[in-house]
């Protein structure tokens, strides 16, 4: 790859740590109505759960505890990405950011999907 392509992050740990980081601070900036702050606290959750599930699989006891975990990995993505088409935003630059967020959780999701079938 040149250096041009290569600007993508590829240590999934802080990858998906950044993914759980930005989320926070995107939900930090949405209007406070209780849809948003139940479907918040549900993106919240989902999202620091793929990192904390992969940070498990990497230190799973077995090839089946590690597929397992690597499934959840892909399934919280999964749901983040949901949370996040269903939030409310009212601000174009939060707009933009769920793109990004949406984004982001579907190449992880991508990425776990390509990890499970390689464990195969």
């Amino acid at each position: 790859m040149t250096e041009i392509q290569n600007t993508k992050q590829y240590d999934l740990e802080e990858r998906t740590l950044n993914f759980a980081r930005r989320v926070i601070v995107f939900v930090n900036r949405l209007p406070k109505t209780l849809p948003n702050i139940e479907i918040s606290r549900q993106l919240v959750k989902s999202s620091g759960s793929v990192g904390a599930n992969y940070i498990e699989a990497n230190e799973a006891l077995s090839k089946k505890d590690f597929v397992m975990r690597i499934k959840i990995c892909r399934k919280e993505s999964k749901e983040s990405r949901y949370w996040l088409k269903l939030v409310h935003v009212r601000e174009r630059k939060d707009e933009k950011e769920r793109g990004v967020l949406i984004q982001e959780a579907t190449e992880l999701m991508k990425i776990f999907g390509s990890i499970l079938e390689k464990s195969k």
